[in-house]
């Protein structure tokens, strides 16, 4: 039977070993958007692992509880980003509101002589702007 402390012993070597493949699995699935980066996310694993790894049962496949709780870890921190998210999206849409109950809705229109200059602007732009421009402005493409 393995003792308690050869789970130690076992992810010592592990993690010396396989570190920097660790943070390059962690790097391929969080994106550079995230809040945290890849060696961090890492070290917390690292650190709640050696934190219980001589209170419990012996490891037998020590690569596969290590890349299974650095997985679980990234998908706690990416469910945790996707609902502040929402929360932010959520504050926007309530000011904006707020705004426009104080405020009244903002008036964007422009008087017909700088309609007529920003129409000759975007003609004169090169194709591939002028395309862009009249996509993502008069077209609705994002």
């Amino acid at each position: 039977m393995i003792s308690e402390t050869d789970n130690y012993k076992n992810l010592r070597s592990f993690f010396n070993e396989e570190y920097h493949s660790l943070k390059a699995f962690a790097k391929s699935k969080i994106n550079d958007a995230a809040d945290r980066d890849a060696e961090d996310i890492v070290q917390d694993v690292a650190l709640k692992l050696f934190s219980i790894a001589n209170n419990t049962s012996p490891i037998n496949n020590i690569a596969g509880f290590v890349y299974r709780a650095l997985k679980n870890r990234i998908i706690d921190i990416l469910r945790t980003k996707r609902e502040s998210t929402e929360i932010e999206k959520e504050l926007e849409t309530r000011l904006i509101e707020f705004t426009q109950l104080l405020y009244g809705k903002s008036d964007n229109s422009y008087s017909e002589k700088m309609i007529t200059e920003l129409k000759k602007a975007i003609i004169n732009l090169k194709p591939l702007y002028r395309n862009i421009i009249i996509a993502i402005d008069f077209e609705g493409f994002s």
